[in-house]
């Protein structure tokens, strides 16, 4: 196979995913809005994936401790894959499987969100993972590939795109971005909301 169509291909599969993805507006703004929501009033993000996906949760938790793209006050975000002395140590004594619901149970309160990215959506570990959230009373959202599958049943909801595996993780990391620009206008509309009706009062 030629340089040429390989480039085209992946291309084309992308293309099909983030058609998928362009779909799913309305609920990256509402989960947009109310992770803003959450964090604003001290709830915090645990993350985790496997992998690439590892990648891009940890690519979340750093736009949100540090900015996307203006100004604001860092907001709490954790990457549970992060820590590799928990992860080695939980995967030795307790499997690999529990390395991140462990963790959940450590971490997670009520009200927190946990995010999970998966691009096949069948990881045992980012399963317990929700099933472990979901009972501590933590909302949990999944971001996968094609569905129905085990993470999106477990997850509280599920944002699942289409394609191949390569696809779903580069629309992946959009959905991220996206997710941050509406946590960030959401936070912005805020603050704004004051300083304008304060000028309203203004005779």
């Amino acid at each position: 196979m030629s340089a040429d169509r390989i480039v085209h291909r992946h291309l084309g599969g992308l293309r099909a995913t983030l058609d998928g993805l362009a779909g799913e507006s309305g609920r990256i703004e509402r989960w947009g809005v109310d992770l803003a929501t959450r964090l604003s009033r001290g709830s915090r993000l645990l993350a985790a994936g496997n992998g690439g996906s590892a990648a891009e949760a940890q690519h979340l938790t750093a736009e949100l401790v540090g900015r996307y793209r203006g100004e604001r006050e860092p907001l709490s975000a954790i990457a549970l894959h992060a820590d590799t002395s928990a992860m080695t140590a939980l995967g030795n004594d307790y499997g690999y499987d529990e390395v991140f619901a462990r963790q959940v149970r450590a971490h997670g309160r009520p009200g927190d969100v946990l995010m999970l990215l998966s691009t096949s959506g069948r990881s045992p570990n980012l399963v317990a993972a929700a099933e472990a959230g979901r009972s501590l009373g933590l909302t949990v959202w999944a971001l996968t590939g094609p569905g129905p599958n085990p993470l999106a049943e477990a997850a509280s909801e599920a944002l699942c795109l289409p394609g191949e595996t390569p696809s779903v993780q580069e629309a992946h990391l959009v959905t991220v971005h996206l997710l941050c620009e509406m946590v960030d206008r959401s936070l912005a509309s805020r603050v704004s909301a004051p300083a304008r009706a304060t000028q309203e009062l203004v005779p």
